[in-house]
């Protein structure tokens, strides 16, 4: 089974930046795509970014041009650069992986990190 650790969320002004992180670990065969989710109070959990194995990486409308999701496949770590951040990306961001176990595919969700942007 995989654990998801996410870090790098907290409270910043509204134009600024921050980066999310989340590894990793435990035992499986490998990881494939990987994917930042996020959902703010009262709204459904909506999809931010997704980057697969070989890297090719999709965005949401709402972030295209400032996010940028990345990996470390050597530390099965992915990222989340979030630029020009406003007051509408506050929410709690997920990480999400799909990995094969050598049997099964699985999917593994993360704890969840806190964002707030401020105007």
């Amino acid at each position: 089974q995989v654990q998801l650790v996410e870090s790098g969320g907290g409270l910043v002004q509204a134009g600024g930046s921050l980066r999310l992180s989340c590894a990793a670990s435990g035992r499986f065969f490998s990881i494939n795509a990987m994917y930042w989710y996020r959902q703010a109070p009262g709204k459904q959990r909506e999809l931010v970014a997704v980057i697969g194995s070989g890297g090719t990486t999709s965005y949401a409308d709402s972030v295209k041009g400032r996010f940028t999701i990345s990996r470390d496949n050597a530390k099965n770590t992915v990222y989340l650069q979030m630029n020009s951040l406003k007051p509408e990306d506050t929410a709690v961001y997920y990480c999400k992986a799909e990995y094969y176990s050598g049997t099964v595919d699985y999917n593994q969700w993360g704890q969840g990190t806190q964002v707030t942007v401020s105007s």
